[in-house]
């Protein structure tokens, strides 16, 4: 783990991986939480953690906050997301993954995912979860335009289109969820640490 000052007010953490990324996430909200922490923003990806707005000592204290590499974060909210699977490349990813087509779904459902980290677009969250062996390749080409709603796989995360947009990942269905809603307290439905299961319809 490496800490880095980035401009006045904000340090970078970079983590060893994405089980370290979740560790650290759950740990700086904890710690804010409780009032140990003065933080205005703890914003994760794929191999960092950002903290904005921290006080001047904070990276002198990171040391003793240290999760423990076996520290299982707390189970964040649960949202299901009503999914069709007919996704136009849910062959190939069933073919990839050396199975048929009903058991690519049923592994889909079966599998319990988290929001590792948002990005790409506003409500865009990367879903963790999936097995290392079931990573699949992006499209060679991007498509120009993914409709709102798609649920995809690209590299180890599981994700969902938020609004129309294009796109590089495999589409396995559809959901007609509302993800993100610009005027709303929380734009986006799915946070950091929000636990996903993919619900077949």
């Amino acid at each position: 783990m490496k800490v880095r000052r980035v401009g006045a007010s904000a340090l970078l953490i970079e983590c060893t991986g994405p089980a370290a990324v979740e560790g650290w996430r759950a740990e700086l909200w904890r710690r804010r939480e409780i009032g140990d922490l003065d933080a205005v923003e703890i914003v994760p990806g794929a191999r960092t953690v950002l903290l904005d707005g921290v006080p001047p000592g904070t990276e002198e204290r990171l040391a003793a906050w240290e999760p423990a590499p076996d520290a299982t974060p707390a189970a964040g909210p649960l949202v299901e997301v009503p999914t069709t699977f007919d996704g136009d490349d849910l062959a190939d990813v069933a073919e990839i993954w050396q199975v048929t087509v009903e058991d690519a779904v049923k592994r889909l459902v079966e599998t319990p995912l988290t929001v590792a980290f948002c990005g790409f677009a506003p409500g865009f969250a990367y879903l963790r979860g999936l097995p290392e062996a079931w990573a699949v390749p992006r499209l060679a080409a991007p498509r120009p335009r993914v409709p709102a709603g798609s649920v995809a796989l690209a590299g180890g995360y599981a994700g969902i289109y938020p609004t129309a947009s294009p796109g590089g990942w495999r589409l396995v269905g559809h959901t007609g969820l509302e993800l993100f809603t610009v005027r709303a307290e929380q734009p986006a439905l799915l946070s950091p640490g929000t636990r996903v299961q993919l619900v077949q319809q």
